[in-house]
């Protein structure tokens, strides 16, 4: 395994079929039938788009240059997807394709007053875990985000055996997990970061507040939507301010290109400031184009943008094999 990746980014690989109902489900469900339900919609819209957390944040970081390993499952339909990937310069050499399986499928239906309705199909992600990860890859950061259950569970305990930073990124993968294995994921991670609804069920399953987590890793980060974030560290508080939208077009899958920032920031050994604030303009980038995977940046549009943003220019560095160990984000 080359030594030349700076991220091993855990998680879902997925196909997102998005379907618009030109109508309201509140003029379709009666309330008094529910117990009946039997209701059907007519979607004459609907698009095919590329996926799952560990692919949204893993595309981000291609776009930065960087150059991250996916450890993910996938199913028989994973073709399109893989050559996609490997044209970015992704490396799949760790993405299993299961024959007998489907890649992870998310069906989600928008009405006109933006209500949804989403089935998950998991598919082949429920067995991520088959998948170990090696102890050569020579990454200086590994990302868990949302995957199987026990995925989540061995790939974290994997990184924390080799002695490899990671960042704890539950998301909707939070309710999978009780109180003590939540805790057992904050003691070996390096970083959390969770929206700020996650961090409160965060705080209810585990019983431990903002300070207690701050005490257990280097950084807690709570992104907060259209307010921008939070990073707590060092018994500090760095407010991260939004960059700015022209038009927010579908903000799925900002959390993740928020998320590649971080990355790329901690694996440079950025400060707080500039790795918050590089992980909003990203975010602020994705919500401007439909879906998780069709924006498009270059290092000239990113440093231009934060300074118009940010007021002060930023170096985005090179490939980042010759970059500072990550955790010392935070230090300036």
């Amino acid at each position: 395994m080359p030594a030349a990746f700076t991220t091993v980014v855990c998680g879902s690989l997925a196909y997102d079929n998005i379907m618009l109902f030109r109508g309201r489900f509140g003029e379709r469900i009666l309330p008094d039938k529910v117990h009946i339900l039997n209701v059907a919609f007519d979607v004459p819209e609907m698009r095919r788009e590329y996926g799952g957390c560990a692919g949204n944040i893993a595309y981000n970081l291609a776009l930065l240059g960087d150059r991250p390993l996916m450890l993910a499952a996938a199913g028989s339909d994973f073709a399109p997807y893989r050559l996609r990937f490997e044209k970015l310069g992704i490396d799949m050499a760790l993405v299993s394709e299961l024959p007998d399986q489907l890649t992870a499928q998310a069906y989600i239906i928008t009405d006109l007053d933006d209500n949804q309705i989403t089935a998950f199909h998991p598919g082949a992600m429920d067995h991520a875990h088959c998948r170990k990860l090696p102890a050569d890859t020579g990454a200086q950061l590994g990302l868990i985000s949302p995957d199987g259950r026990q995925a989540m569970l061995d790939h974290a305990a994997q990184m924390h055996e080799a002695g490899m930073p990671f960042l704890f990124d539950p998301g909707q993968g939070l309710g999978k997990f009780d109180g003590r294995e939540l805790r057992e994921f904050i003691r070996m991670a390096a970083c959390v970061a969770v929206n700020s609804y996650e961090a409160e069920m965060l705080k209810r399953a585990t019983g431990w507040g903002r300070e207690r987590i701050c005490a257990e890793t280097q950084a807690l980060i709570v992104t907060e939507g259209a307010q921008g974030a939070r990073i707590y560290h060092g018994g500090q508080c760095e407010t991260i301010p939004p960059a700015r939208v022209d038009e927010v077009v579908d903000p799925t899958g900002c959390g993740d290109a928020f998320r590649a920032g971080l990355a790329y920031g901690i694996v440079r050994g950025w400060d707080w400031k500039d790795t918050g604030r590089l992980a909003a303009l990203l975010g602020a980038i994705e919500a401007g184009s439909a879906g998780t995977q069709n924006h498009r940046f270059d290092r000239e549009r990113l440093q231009r943008e934060f300074k118009e943003n940010y007021g002060y220019e930023i170096d985005l560095g090179g490939s980042g094999t010759d970059a500072g160990k990550p955790g010392r984000a935070g230090a300036g």
